[in-house]
This record gives C-alpha cells, structure tokens and sequence, in this order.
C-alpha cells in the first residue's frame, strides 16, 4: 500500500483521545475512516467530523469485532489499514490488584488488540497489502509504577506488533508500534464502563505540562507513520533517559553472566 488517499482504515478507541486524532489526520490524508468505539455516541459524532461510518466495537469481544469488520466491508469493500487503539489505563500498586483487575486490564489492552489483527490480518494478507497500526505506551519500554499492570498489557502489544514486523516482512503488509508518552486524553475515565470492584483506580498522575502532547499531534505523527511505512512511532524523544537508563541495567546484567564451563575432556 502506497499512500493514503483513498485508503480504507479502521481505528478503535476513536471516539475520543488518540483514535480521535488518528481518525482526523487519515481523514486529511484522504483516508476513508471506519471510526470505532464502545462509546456508540462518541463514535458517532467522531465519525461525523471526517464523514466516516461509525461502528459501537467492543474489543473485548471478537464477534463485535468481527461486525466492525464486516460493516467496514460492507461500506467500502475493503480495509487497507487497521488501528488498533483503543485501550485503558488505570492504575494500582501490583499487590493491590486483583484476577478480575487483571482480566479488565488484559481483556482490552491485550485481547482487544489479538481481536483486531485475527480478524483483519487475513484479509491485508489476501490482498497483499495494508498496515496495522498497534498503539502501546512508554510503559512497555521503560515501566514504572503504579502503573505496573498497565505495562504489562503494552509489553504484550510491543512483543506482537515487532514480531509481526519480522514475519509479515515480504508480504506487502506493513506494522507501526506506536509508543506514546503523556497525552491529553481520557485515559482518567477507564473505569466508567466497569462495575466490579478491585484495586483500580483512575489514572492521576500529572506529568510537568511541557511533556503533554495533543492527540492531534500523535495522530499526525500515526498517519505519517503508516504513509512512510515507519515500523517504530516516538511520541516523546526527550523521555530516551528513561529507556537509556534501563538498557544500561540489562547491559549491564550481560556483562555478569557467568560463562559457561568448558566441557571437560578425559
């Protein structure tokens, strides 16, 4: 796939935040966009903003997935790009959480992205072409709490979408990590959708205002990313010290290794 005009893209969590901007630069690069969300009202008024379709998607579910897939095709016979982007982010000390915490967290975060790329990998394989965009955070490289659980989830997409990159290599079919830093966003409301209780709370940490970007910004850098076919997506180059600093622990823990014991000849 070459360019974007024209190009069908699916994006999840677009009601809002990131997938909200992602949405509107395809739009602008002439994209047509299938905005997807549990939020169906928000989805609706998003959609109405790049004269898109508008799909309520629940990614923990794999039959909303496939609907959202098969309503994409419907309108446009066809999906070029997929965006795997919409997530949660609350937050709890490890020890605090409970299974259905993790399940919450997993079931979005993790499955939510597993749902997306089974569901429309097949069809960019067949045509031999398209790109999958899975958005991450700086957590999966460089965690920390409270936000223990949430890392664990984007490590997880980190793991998929680099390994992906290697065994899609060839087939015409492109991958984008996206590894945003702090964005304005409603990543503070996680919890509004969720009954249970456990240890989650919303995310409230308040980051220095010079590091916020706009989810304007990040969808910019997204569209660009799938147009040049830019496999990596840094949001924030001035958060490297933190990734540095943990490369230098796992560098350092290389050198320490105990070599081997030569085999001993009799």
């Amino acid at each position: 796939m070459t360019g974007l005009d024209s190009a069908v893209a699916v994006v999840t969590g677009a009601g809002s935040g990131i997938g909200r901007g992602i949405a509107g630069a395809l739009h602008a690069r002439g994209a047509h966009v299938v905005v997807a969300d549990l939020d169906e009202a928000a989805a609706t008024v998003a959609a109405a903003q790049v004269d898109g379709l508008a799909v309520a998607t629940d990614v923990t579910d794999p039959d909303a997935v496939r609907t959202m897939v098969d309503r994409a095709l419907d309108r446009h016979g066809r999906i070029d790009v997929l965006v795997n982007n919409a997530g949660i982010g609350p937050q709890a000390p490890i020890a605090d959480m409970t299974p259905d915490d993790w399940r919450f967290l997993l079931d979005v975060n993790l499955w939510g992205v597993l749902h997306g790329v089974s569901a429309v990998l097949p069809l960019l394989l067949a045509q031999g072409s398209g790109h999958i965009v899975n958005v991450a955070s700086m957590s999966a490289l460089a965690p920390m709490p409270p936000l223990g659980g949430y890392a664990v989830t984007k490590a997880g997409v980190a793991a998929l979408t680099e390994v992906l990159e290697v065994e899609l290599a060839g087939t015409g079919v492109h991958t984008s990590l996206v590894l945003p830093g702090p964005t304005r966003t409603g990543i503070g409301e996680s919890l509004r959708h969720r009954t249970a209780e456990g240890g989650l709370r919303e995310f409230r940490n308040e980051p220095p205002t010079e590091l916020w970007r706009t989810p304007e910004q990040v969808g910019a850098q997204v569209a660009d990313a799938i147009r040049d076919q830019i496999p990596l997506v840094i949001t924030h180059p001035e958060l490297w010290d933190r990734v540095a600093a943990r490369h230098a622990r796992i560098a350092a823990a290389f050198g320490h290794v105990v070599p081997p014991t030569p085999p001993v000849t009799l």
